[in-house]
């Protein structure tokens, strides 16, 4: 599965490499929104991890764009900001998961082959 880490700590985005590529993942990395948001729209991933705190451009703008031009390929986001409403506000403007920093790459992984479950439409939740 071909994945896009936009992380600007380059030790988090390296660590995440790492862990994902021994998952069986094709990980690239790009660490400012400017690269991101070109990268994101003019390639096809299976899943992008997205920060939401980057240079040039934040990783919510970047989002909104990426939805509003058409894109829907699973992102997850991964920041450092706390709190419900920062949670809403991502998840509102098209992310397909939120993971607060610091994590363990354990707990990552498990969120990658979950939203990519769903997205090929392994596991569809009933409502009644």
């Amino acid at each position: 599965m071909r994945t896009l880490v936009v992380e600007d700590e380059r030790q988090i985005a390296e660590d995440m490499a790492t862990s994902l590529g021994a998952a069986g993942f094709a990980v690239e990395l790009c660490q400012d929104g400017e690269d991101a948001w070109y990268r994101g729209g003019t390639e096809d991933y299976d899943l992008v991890i997205l920060d939401l705190g980057l240079p040039k451009l934040d990783g919510l703008t970047i989002l909104r764009r990426w939805r509003a031009e058409g894109r829907n390929m699973p992102v997850i986001i991964l920041t450092a900001r706390e709190g419900w409403s920062a949670r809403v506000d991502g998840i509102n403007s098209g992310a397909d998961d939120y993971l607060v920093k610091p994590f363990q790459m354990e707990e990552l992984i498990a969120r990658v082959r979950a939203v990519l479950r769903r997205t090929h439409g392994h596991a569809g939740p009933v409502l009644s």
